[in-house]
């Protein structure tokens, strides 16, 4: 799911056929050949760290794009005059930048410019040029379902580079082709470029459209939205508005860095003081509609196939969160299955079943063993 789509190849072509692309000889050049070798061979991330040779991120392993060893002052040479003005502004000020990068020949990126150890180091995505389907992602019938959803709160959890971006993506685009609906996204930055299909979508870049995302969100809700994107769950202010919209009607989507259903509420919850935390519990029970959680796992063949777990919540489940009795919610998956939920192990053996992940990577990741053995058989 990280990987550059295949709407790429032509552009592959041409790569192959010059060899680099056509830049003067400055450090930024470098950079724009080693994103040009990152296309060719189809990866996902181009990775800069002093003390190592720029690496390539490919199925998940990385490789060494170049013969040669990065310092802090050369990739903060390379990178800065690549950056929007406000992103280097933002950087010599405090650090860190996060910004979308469009380069002519080459596409769009997702970059982060950031230190360690008191040296400049940058981790640059490619960024698809086009927006996926569900299908065309591997998800199953029941993440699909989730973008028929009227009202309510959808969390969406898993590492980073688990692919919540793109399942987020892939769901907007899904109701954007079907439903004459209002969407806007608030994303930093914008990855996804979304066309107006039978939907009207507005995306909101923080730090060119808006200063942060309470301020954006805060707007956002005034703009009379059907549904609301938020790229990231990351501060409490944010986590206030999305409740809230949720429960005032609207359809909000939203990314958690979390590892399954348990620690995605536990992750809300312990963003607040803890007098507050009963409250936030209450609203969590009555906005959630459903909480997914997404692994990759490594496809048969190459790549890397998303692995879901999907619980749609009812009322079983409300009491549970109001009760903060979490260890209750895998049993919920369970019973609402014929409601839309799925456990990570029935997606892992679906992927089996139809030859996209072998038997042996099924079982590695399942988080309870018992019932993956059963399925199998």
């Amino acid at each position: 799911m990280t990987q550059p789509p295949d709407d790429l190849d032509a552009l592959i072509g041409q790569l192959n056929a010059s060899g680099t692309v056509d830049a003067p000889l400055d450090q930024s050049s470098r950079v724009e050949d080693w994103l040009a070798h990152v296309i060719r061979v189809r990866g996902s991330d181009l990775l800069l760290v002093a003390g190592s040779a720029p690496m390539v991120r490919i199925d998940g392993r990385l490789h060494a794009v170049a013969d040669l060893v990065l310092d802090g002052d050369e990739i903060a040479a390379m990178m800065t005059p690549l950056l929007p003005a406000h992103a280097a502004k933002h950087f010599h000020a405090t650090g860190i930048a996060d910004a979308s990068l469009r380069l002519p020949a080459l596409g769009r990126f997702r970059v982060n410019l950031h230190h360690e150890r008191g040296r400049a180091a940058a981790a640059i995505r490619v960024l698809p040029t086009r927006v996926p389907t569900v299908a065309e992602l591997n998800l199953p019938t029941e993440i699909e379902q989730l973008s028929k959803l009227s009202r309510g709160l959808v969390l969406i959890g898993g590492a980073t580079g688990s692919g919540k971006t793109t399942t987020l993506a892939a769901l907007v685009d899904a109701i954007n082709r079907r439903d004459s609906k209002h969407i806007i996204t608030v994303e930093d930055p914008v990855e996804y470029e979304h066309a107006h299909h039978a939907g009207l979508v507005e995306q909101v870049e923080v730090g060119i459209d808006a200063p942060d995302f309470p301020t954006a969100l805060r707007a956002a809700v005034r703009q009379a939205p059907d549904i609301l994107v938020i790229g990231e769950m990351r501060d409490p202010d944010s986590m206030r508005i999305a409740l809230s919209a949720a429960e005032t009607g609207h359809l909000v989507f939203s990314s958690v860095h979390t590892t399954d259903v348990t620690a995605t509420i536990g992750r809300i919850c312990d963003s607040f003081p803890n007098e507050r935390q009963n409250t936030i519990r209450q609203e969590l029970s009555l906005a959630l509609s459903a909480l997914v959680t997404q692994w990759l796992v490594p496809k048969v063949g190459g790549g890397r196939v998303p692995a879901v777990e999907v619980l749609r919540v009812s009322y079983g489940a409300r009491q549970h969160i109001r009760k903060n009795a979490l260890q209750h919610l895998h049993q919920e998956i369970t019973i609402t299955r014929k409601q839309g939920s799925i456990t990570l192990e029935e997606s892992l053996v679906r992927l089996v079943h139809s030859g996209a992940i072998t038997r042996t990577d099924a079982l590695e990741r399942a988080g309870h063993q018992d019932e993956i053995e059963r399925l199998l058989g």
